[in-house]
């Protein structure tokens, strides 16, 4: 009883033995494997072209602080002109924003009458609803900055005239179709075409050239006028009366 005792356990500790051999072979395998593949692949094409990359980048990042070092103003103008450029490119109106613009601006002619609104700044708007609605606006986006131009056919149109690529407007005639420019959050022409979009030219057409144009008045002028109204609140003299 005692040796068959002695002979099992024996028997477990060889087992264990070569289980825990198997398990080390095992390891040292895959770690052989995975060295000799890491080998191949940093010592392979793609390897040697990322390090080559990689001391590339690295060198021109040292030569970029030491330029900045020796011409300091030179790599301040450089600075100011990427964040200016950044700033531009992440500043720029997009197609939500003209939309947007367009309706507000439109709506504020619309709580005018037509005597009283500007007729240059009602055919702008109107003519920018209108090419809106027939879907002949687009929007270009030039990085810094963008343009809204026209069109003569909406893209859904089936006719010929509208599919055929030969018969579409070159790029030489966009210039001459720009309608408005988006640079820094806003619609530079859009916003001067409304510039006193609550008066009308036309009612001070037939006045001469010297009364169309007005000016504010000075602090003088507004020190006359109010004296003036106060003046003509006191009551007029008995003698003044009967003259």
């Amino acid at each position: 009883m005692r040796s068959s005792a002695i002979a099992g356990c024996g028997f477990a500790n060889m087992s264990r033995a070569v289980r825990r051999a198997l398990s080390t072979g095992a390891d040292a395998a895959a770690a052989r494997l995975s060295g000799s593949r890491w080998e191949r692949l940093k010592n392979g094409k793609a390897g040697v072209w990322c390090r080559s990359l990689l001391s590339d980048y690295r060198e021109a990042c040292r030569d970029m602080v030491v330029g900045a070092r020796e011409r300091p103003l030179k790599a301040s103008l450089y600075a100011v002109a990427l964040g200016g450029g950044w700033f531009c490119f992440h500043s720029q109106p997009g197609q939500s924003e003209f939309q947007a613009a367009l309706v507000e601006r439109s709506n504020q002619l619309g709580l005018l009458s037509p005597w009283t609104r500007s007729a240059a700044s009602d055919a702008h708007v109107q003519n920018l609803v209108k090419l809106q609605s027939q879907g002949r606006l687009r929007l270009l986006s030039l990085g810094l900055l963008s343009v809204v131009y026209g069109v003569d056919h909406d893209p859904d149109t089936t006719l010929y005239e509208a599919q055929c690529s030969s018969l579409s407007a070159p790029w030489r005639e966009i210039p001459h179709r720009v309608l408005d420019v988006g640079f820094c959050w806003r619609w530079w022409v859009l916003e001067s075409k409304m510039k006193d979009y609550d008066v009308n030219e036309e009612e001070f057409r037939h006045l001469p050239a010297d009364m169309q144009r007005t000016s504010p008045p000075g602090l003088q002028g507004v020190q006359r006028n109010e004296s003036l109204h106060r003046q003509s609140w006191l009551p007029l003299p008995v003698g003044a009366q009967e003259e």
